[in-house]
């Protein structure tokens, strides 16, 4: 008896969700892209001379969405973006003033939430990413701590995978408006908010600045609807 019950619960979950007919259920795929701005959470420990600021880059990406009902959908991303900031010191070193570029591949899977009209409604994303640290360059200009010189800087980093972490992991969530004009496409605006589990440095010699990226996305993008 107590088998025939949890039989029967596990019956009408699965109606509740896929409601038994097939039409309730789209396929959709994309492209999107925008502005993004990150900033560090960081310890500087004793390093009073150095000042870590935000900075703006950019992002890009392909994604793919299965809408179970009218209400929900799973999403999975594809995307390329940059976790740039700024760093600069003060007194004898103030020429010292570049900002690191570091271009990210993530893929976010996310649990969308929609409500309002079949035309134009809001959503909310909610879900994990992963990522890796696929390139640096570094513009401004330095002051050698030797000479004091004062010379400009445009170059590409080099990883030192003692320092470096490069695998990236955090949540991810945003909330935005999408217009559906016709069946099969929608335009949608949408800002997200990505926040990284693990710092993009190692525990290096004596020096533990952990640096965790907050990175806050506009962007805009346009799908097709199966």
């Amino acid at each position: 008896m107590k088998n025939s019950y949890k039989i029967s619960f596990i019956a009408f979950l699965m109606l509740f969700v896929f409601q038994v007919s097939p039409s309730s259920a789209q396929w959709r795929i994309g492209v999107s892209g925008g502005a993004d701005y990150n900033w560090f959470t960081i310890n500087t420990n004793y390093q009073t001379d150095y000042h870590y600021a935000g900075a703006w880059g950019w992002n890009a990406a392909i994604f793919t969405q299965y809408d179970f009902l009218p209400w929900i959908g799973l999403r999975a991303e594809i995307e390329a973006s940059e976790k740039n900031y700024r760093f600069y010191r003060m007194n004898y070193f103030s020429d010292t003033d570049y900002t690191t570029h570091n271009t990210y591949l993530k893929l976010p899977v996310l649990t969308q939430f929609r409500f309002g009209g079949e035309k134009v409604h809001g959503f909310m994303n909610a879900g994990v990413f992963a990522g890796y640290w696929l390139a640096s360059r570094q513009k401004g200009t330095i002051t050698d701590p030797r000479s004091g010189n004062i010379a400009p800087i445009d170059a590409a980093y080099g990883f030192n995978k003692e320092k470096d972490q490069r695998g990236d992991f955090g949540l991810a969530g945003g909330i935005g408006i999408e217009f559906v004009p016709s069946a099969h496409w929608a335009i949608h605006i949408e800002s997200r908010c990505y926040y990284s589990f693990i710092s993009q440095t190692k525990p290096y010699m004596v020096i533990k600045d952990n640096r965790y990226n907050t990175t806050l996305t506009l962007q805009a993008g346009v799908s097709y609807i199966f």
